[in-house]
């Protein structure tokens, strides 16, 4: 945040069409006019020449549809909800191939954990690495290691064998499943074999550490280990998915200028990891997605914890936040729906967690929760009334697979989709 409060900042902007534009972005000069402010470096003038194109006719829609690759993604959103309310045949055409976000896979149920391995990572397909095979796609495929139990074959000799291949310095991404015979054996020796080949995967794009099945682990049990090493090695990467808590850590200072995607699946999630991730300097961060799991598998976080990423905009690039897997989601809720994050952020994913009616009504009671393109509140403990509220809003609402209250097992009968 800039020490001047008064000096517009990116995100400064009129959001969903609910005021009118600012003052100081009136738009003179018929369409040429409109064209012209849309190159001003200024994203509140920028968005005032948006509503100003509506009165053009074609030339204005095709202006708009020029805005959804704007460099600003509020210049985009703005543009998005304005085409939104058109018919036009290039309009609908130009909706259906804009994404406000483009890890759609992360809306999977539970994204491989359980008993299956991942399929879909950082949008490609994973496939396992054969040295027999090689290296077929280096850039359209994602390749898994795996230790492997009859040849008691551990995953740095895999690697080093994958980084023969001719066309390894190609290969951008890379999905690590059981890495010993123990699950008791940490992350390091993974971590320390990544960066020893940084010289070789020069385009290494994206990394997932921890693709196992419950059959492998179960997700408490996974010990990881220091992982900012690799953020260290990588200065390129883009996307880092890690799963498991016990011992993971993050370790300050860290600053990396190009990681859009850091995702944390746990059973307990700390709140000293918390406190390493919101002390990490990510300029380029759009999507944050946590697991906070259960109290009784170390998830000793709370929503105090949050609040350098929910008031402090910690994150100001921001497209997607996701607070997953939760025991407090009512009071996650809570306090979002009176922090500025949704003038900002596109999707609010509140999935498997305790969500109920009540912390639901409060959502429903926000405005600005009418700024998000998408809010997923599937796995939570919902009525069928209560979702039924959520169409009214403009918003793409997913409410799937709700969970029953087990009194039996729990003490409030309300419990977070993934744990031990």
């Amino acid at each position: 945040m800039t020490n001047n409060q008064n000096q517009p900042r990116d995100y400064d902007a009129v959001l969903g069409g609910q005021s009118p534009p600012p003052v100081d972005g009136v738009v003179l000069g018929g369409i040429e006019g409109v064209k012209r402010s849309l190159s001003n470096p200024v994203i509140t003038v920028r968005i005032a020449a948006l509503s100003e194109a509506l009165k053009y006719g074609d030339a204005g829609l095709d202006v708009l549809i020029q805005a959804l690759q704007d460099k600003s993604r509020l210049v985009q959103r703005f543009a998005y909800r304005l085409l939104k309310q058109k018919t036009e045949r290039q309009v609908k055409q130009a909706l259906q191939a804009y994404k406000p976000w483009n890890l759609e896979e992360r809306f999977n149920e539970y994204q491989g954990y359980k008993n299956d391995r991942v399929t879909q990572f950082a949008n490609r397909q994973v496939i396992e690495f054969d040295a027999n095979v090689g290296i077929v796609e280096p850039v359209n495929n994602a390749y898994a290691l795996r230790f492997e139990y009859e040849n008691n074959d551990n995953l740095p000799r895999k690697l080093s064998r994958l980084l023969q291949e001719t066309n390894a310095d190609k290969l951008e991404v890379l999905v690590f499943g059981l890495w010993a015979e123990t699950s008791q054996t940490d992350s390091s020796s993974i971590v320390q074999a990544l960066v020893d080949a940084k010289q070789r995967l020069t385009n290494l794009k994206a990394v997932f550490i921890g693709d196992l099945t419950s059959e492998d682990s179960e997700i408490s049990w996974i010990q990881q280990s220091d992982i900012s090493p690799i953020l260290q090695a990588y200065p390129k990467l883009e996307i880092l998915q890690i799963r498991g808590s016990d011992r993971l850590q993050f370790s300050p200072p860290i600053r990396h200028n190009h990681l859009k995607a850091l995702i944390v699946e746990t059973g307990g999630l700390s709140r000293d990891t918390v406190a390493q991730i919101c002390q990490m300097n990510l300029p380029a961060l759009e999507h944050l997605e946590l697991w906070f799991g259960s109290e009784d598998y170390g998830g000793d976080c709370w929503f105090e914890d949050l609040n350098p990423i929910i008031f402090a905009e910690k994150f100001s690039n921001l497209v997607y936040l996701g607070l997953r897997n939760s025991q407090f989601t009512d009071e996650i809720v809570s306090v979002i729906v009176g922090s500025p994050i949704l003038d900002y952020i596109s999707v609010l994913d509140l999935s498997m967690g305790t969500l109920t009616d009540a912390g639901a009504e409060e959502l429903l009671n926000c405005s600005a929760i009418n700024n998000l393109d998408i809010l997923n509140i599937s796995e939570n403990f919902l009525s069928q009334e209560m979702i039924d509220k959520f169409s009214g809003l403009d918003v793409r609402v997913l409410a799937n697979n709700q969970k029953k209250e087990d009194d039996d097992r729990y003490i409030d009968g309300r419990y977070c989709s993934v744990s031990e």
